[in-house]
């Protein structure tokens, strides 16, 4: 089920330039399943129109406090109470000096007064406006009081100046929504995930690597974030984006993997291994390409580090997941690879089906450890990857009571 599946979400709206991003927003929302209600301030209405975020949301759009009709119909008190989370997106100076002072002069700002949900704001003004120390005073004051504020991006401006104070893409509000509906429960916690193929070189222009897309590995890195994790991500070659709030690390080989993950295994907390690893690469890379010939090319392999193995030494505290890519025998294989490799969980899935594992969007997984198995049905890789935290924090939590 999605994080947003079924939420209220107030989405406020003031007028500046990058209201048009504000019709995405919507969509992003409402396509996640969230039940999406918005409230426009008259300057808004200058830059877009009501009726475009009315039908985007499917549900009237409020304007104005002393409108007999909306009054009726919704009120501001019924959109204060009904809202689980309120972001406003774009948040002008303006509107950032009125909420950081109390004021309530139009229907958004009393609603934001009135309202018990989770607030957040996403700033969007000209560079200097921004950086005014009166602006930043308001932020630090909202800070102060629990507001959460979504940074600008850096980039070219519609008022032709270069800097800080884009409005952040709507990819990273929707997800800044999601993590506030979503219960911290990995607080304190830093989370290292492996993710993606290695390509392991037999010539400047040719590779060994398998299918994996990396999926799994980013969903998996998102969702810690979400629950509020400190998150690394190492990533074999992959064109997927990097999920909002997660530091990457990008890698090609699997000796490149094992580097990186050497020297962020220190920091980590928990550790997700969910990276298809090359376990062979050319014994010899050819300097150039190798040509064609009438006769067969033979490729003379060698196995490469066993990047799990090598770490169970250094365990100690840390919770380590490993991850099983099965064509057969995938509860027994995982059941080896758990003891041989000293792991807290083990996930494992039949990659040989069509419609899970690699190269889609969902998968269905068994999780395994030494009190038994658990299989979860076939979700979107999303889905799946909360279900493995489920888990983690559940052992985590576990582990907390033996030694209170």
């Amino acid at each position: 089920m999605s994080r947003l599946e079924g939420r209220g979400i107030l989405l406020g709206v003031s007028g500046g330039i990058a209201c048009y991003k504000a019709a995405e927003i919507v969509r992003l929302l409402v396509t996640g399943g969230a039940q999406v209600r918005v409230a426009m301030t008259r300057n808004a209405c200058a830059f877009i129109t009501p009726l475009t975020l009315q039908t985007l949301s499917g549900n009237p759009v409020s304007t104005d406090t002393f409108d007999l009709t909306q009054e009726s119909e919704i009120g501001h008190i019924r959109l204060a109470d009904t809202a689980e989370v309120v972001v406003v997106a774009p948040a002008t100076a303006n509107v950032i000096g009125k909420i950081a002072h109390g004021l309530a002069d139009d229907l958004l700002t009393t609603v934001l007064l009135a309202t018990r949900a989770p607030i957040l704001i996403a700033p969007a003004m000209n560079v200097h406006m921004y950086e005014n120390p009166i602006v930043q005073e308001n932020l630090a004051r909202l800070r102060s009081h629990g507001y959460r504020i979504i940074e600008p991006a850096s980039g070219f401006l519609a008022c032709g100046y270069e800097g800080k104070g884009r409005l952040a893409d709507p990819e990273v509000v929707v997800a800044e929504v999601a993590k506030a509906l979503t219960e911290p429960d990995l607080a304190g916690q830093t989370v290292l995930v492996t993710a993606g193929p290695n390509r392991e070189p037999i010539d400047p222009v040719r590779f060994i690597s398998n299918r994996s897309t990396g999926k799994m590995g980013f969903a998996l890195a998102a969702a810690a974030w979400r629950r509020g994790a400190e998150v690394t991500l190492i990533a074999g070659p992959t064109g997927l984006p990097t999920p909002h709030g997660v530091r990457r690390i990008d890698v090609t080989t699997a000796e490149s993997m094992h580097r990186a993950v050497r020297d962020e295994f220190e920091r980590a907390t928990v550790v997700l291994m969910s990276a298809a690893v090359a376990d062979y690469r050319p014994a010899q890379v050819a300097p150039q390409k190798l040509k064609k010939s009438s006769g067969r090319m033979t490729v003379d392999l060698e196995r490469t580090v066993d990047i799990l193995a090598d770490l169970a030494p250094r365990k100690g505290n840390r919770l380590v997941v490993g991850f099983a890519a099965e064509t057969e025998s995938v509860l027994a294989n995982a059941q080896r690879k758990l003891r041989e490799k000293h792991l807290d969980l083990i996930v494992a899935n039949d990659v040989s089906r069509a419609d899970a594992g690699f190269e889609v969007d969902a998968n269905a997984v068994i999780v395994v450890s030494v009190d038994g198995s658990e299989e979860l049905p076939l979700q979107a890789k999303d889905d799946v990857a909360d279900r493995i935290f489920d888990r983690v924090v559940a052992r985590l939590g576990a582990r907390a009571s033996a030694t209170a």
